[in-house]
């Protein structure tokens, strides 16, 4: 097994709003857990290391559905399939739509001048929570999976750091 190291980022130095503050770890969460896939090794990438089944590729597109969900409104169907990549799907691929849909999410999110508002996205059947609890939500489901991914991550080569 490979042990290797990447430098620990440190948390953001934001600026003072709760806006930026919130943002500023949100897309450090974001960055250090697409840092975690994007050079991890085939075909342990999609290998179960843990009895529930969980590997780093499904992590990283359960992420990008629940981006999705709560930022552009899109309906997730069955939540557990979200944590399954398709066998075609390489490590590109799902970084690549993740990146897109936390691109498309920020998009979103820049035109939101107002934490208390709703999400501005359609959701037939119910109302969009506020851009704060949305927030909040993704800061806390993102920074979950992130240290599954780290601990994925070590298990398949040793690799630690943010």
């Amino acid at each position: 097994m490979r042990r290797g190291h990447r430098g620990d980022t440190p948390p953001p130095r934001t600026g003072s709003s709760e806006t930026e503050v919130l943002r500023g770890f949100l897309d450090y969460l974001r960055n250090s857990v697409a840092a975690k896939v994007e050079d991890a090794p085939e075909p342990q990438v999609r290998t179960a290391s843990v009895p529930s089944g969980t590997n780093l590729l499904g992590l990283l597109g359960h992420l990008t559905s629940v981006e999705r969900a709560t930022f552009l409104g899109e309906r997730v169907g069955d939540w557990q399939a979200t944590f399954h990549a398709a066998p075609t799907d390489s490590v590109a691929d799902v970084v690549t739509r993740y990146r897109e849909a936390v691109a498309r999410a920020n998009d979103v999110l820049d035109t939101c001048a107002d934490l208390g508002a709703p999400v501005p996205r359609p959701r037939p059947g119910g109302p969009a929570p506020s851009v704060r609890w949305a927030l909040t939500h993704m800061i806390e489901e993102t920074g979950r999976h992130a240290g599954h991914a780290d601990i994925l991550r070590e298990l398949i080569d040793g690799t630690t750091g943010r």
